[in-house]
Formats: structure tokens, C-alpha cells, sequence
């Protein structure tokens, strides 16, 4: 099977400010004839019908679930979701969080997660890991990408809940330019997936509070969100 994985930017959509102009979140306040108009258009680009990209109603929680054929509205609170469905999309939408996409390839299954702070902490990506397995992966052939994110620079939080995500998501303390106490999240969800025994890791080096092109929470407050976007093709496929 051939792995596909998009992620957009804010460019090319019909969302007016404070959400201009490719906002991909039914969530934040933004019109949903837009945000209609966005999500057909991003079906269309990827050459996929419209109903199969599937939609999570994000929580910032550790639920993970399989899913096998299009799904109305959004899959109800979860945070990962895993395929083995060719041409069926999974969708993950952040604004600072990490998008995570993973893969085996030689299995067929694919998986989509949002690890935010919460998240994290609470070992969403190692839920999302193992429906992976429960599907058909192989832990040592999985491929990850964690995809643009706030950087450990600029994500400073206060002593305490920097500590505390430390003890459930080792590796992710950092320090900020400012030289106060940070989180690298990336960093942290690295070290996870090392420590699991994935097999490949690729970390996009963007972040959102710096990039522009991007969505950020941190920067901008009401904002919209970009995707994360993966899928398979069947061997051959265009």
C-alpha cells in the first residue's frame, strides 16, 4: 500500500478573519458554510470523496478508535484514529498541538492523532500505537511524522505543570528563548515513540507560533486550524 500525508496551511480559503483563510476546525467560531466550503475543497484537492475524510470531535483525551467506512459529523470524543481502509482519510486538526500521523506500510494500516499538552500527558500517542497494533501493525515498522507544532522556544508554561508533564512525557522539559520553563512537546512524543520501539520517526521542524503560514492558538487566540491529513492507496493507484 502507498502512504499519502497532507498537511495544510492557512492559504486558499473561503474563512474570513480571524480565521483566514483555510480554517478546517467546525469548532473555533467561524461560519460554517466556510468551513463547509474549506473541507469539500481539501477532498477535492486530494482526490478523494467527499465523505470519506473522517473528522474527530477533539477532547484532549487518550481514546483511539478503528474505523472501517465513512463516518457523518465527526467520531465522537476521541483524539486517534487508525485505518486499514484504503482511500478512507483521517484527519487530525491542530493550531499549536501535534498533529501525529502514522503508518505501516507493509500491513495496510494507517492513524491519525492530536497530542496536545493534555494529551500527551495522558499517553494518547501510546493508545493511538497500540489500536495500530490491534489492526495489523507491526510496532518496528510503524512510520511516524509529527507534523508543525509550538516549538520548546516558545512554549513556556509555569514550574509546576512543566514538572508535571516531565514525569508522564519524559523529555519534553525544555527552556524557552526567554530562558523560563518550556515544553517541547515533539521532543517528548519523540522519546515515547523511541522507547515504544517504532521503527521510524520524522519530526517537521515548523512551528506554528513562529510560522505565519500556519495556525496558532498561542499567537493569535481565536484562530482556525490546520490538518493533518493520511491515508492509503492501493498499490498502483495514481
Amino acid at each position: 500500500m502507498r502512504v499519502r500525508r497532507v498537511v495544510t496551511t492557512r492559504a486558499g480559503g473561503r474563512s474570513k478573519p480571524p480565521y483566514e483563510s483555510f480554517n478546517l476546525g467546525a469548532g473555533v467560531g467561524d461560519d460554517p458554510g466556510a468551513v463547509t466550503a474549506n473541507r469539500h475543497r481539501l477532498a477535492d484537492e486530494l482526490g478523494l470523496d467527499r465523505d470519506r475524510l473522517v473528522w474527530m470531535e477533539q477532547v484532549h483525551g487518550r481514546n483511539a478508535e478503528i474505523v472501517d467506512g465513512p463516518v457523518p459529523d465527526a467520531v465522537e470524543a476521541t483524539d486517534a484514529l487508525v485505518t486499514t481502509r484504503p482511500g478512507l482519510a483521517l484527519v487530525a486538526l491542530c493550531a499549536d498541538c501535534v498533529p501525529v500521523l502514522l503508518a505501516d506500510p507493509e500491513a495496510g494500516v494507517v492513524g491519525a492523532a492530536h497530542a496536545g499538552r493534555v494529551g500527551a500527558r495522558v499517553g494518547v500517542l501510546p493508545a493511538a500505537l497500540d489500536a495500530m497494533v490491534e489492526a495489523g501493525a507491526a510496532m518496528n515498522r510503524i512510520e511516524v511524522l509529527l507534523g508543525p507544532a509550538v516549538c520548546g522556544e516558545c512554549y513556556e508554561v509555569p514550574t509546576h505543570m512543566q514538572a508535571d508533564v516531565e514525569r508522564h512525557l519524559p523529555g519534553s522539559a525544555c527552556r524557552t528563548r526567554r530562558g523560563t520553563p518550556g515544553l517541547d512537546l515533539r521532543a517528548g512524543l519523540w522519546r515515547q515513540l523511541a522507547d515504544a520501539g517504532v521503527g521510524r520517526v520524522g519530526v517537521d521542524p515548523r512551528c506554528t507560533v513562529e510560522d505565519a503560514t500556519l495556525f496558532s492558538h498561542r499567537r493569535d487566540g481565536t484562530t482556525g486550524r490546520l490538518a493533518a491529513v493520511t491515508w492509503l492507496e492501493p498499490d498502483g493507484a495514481a
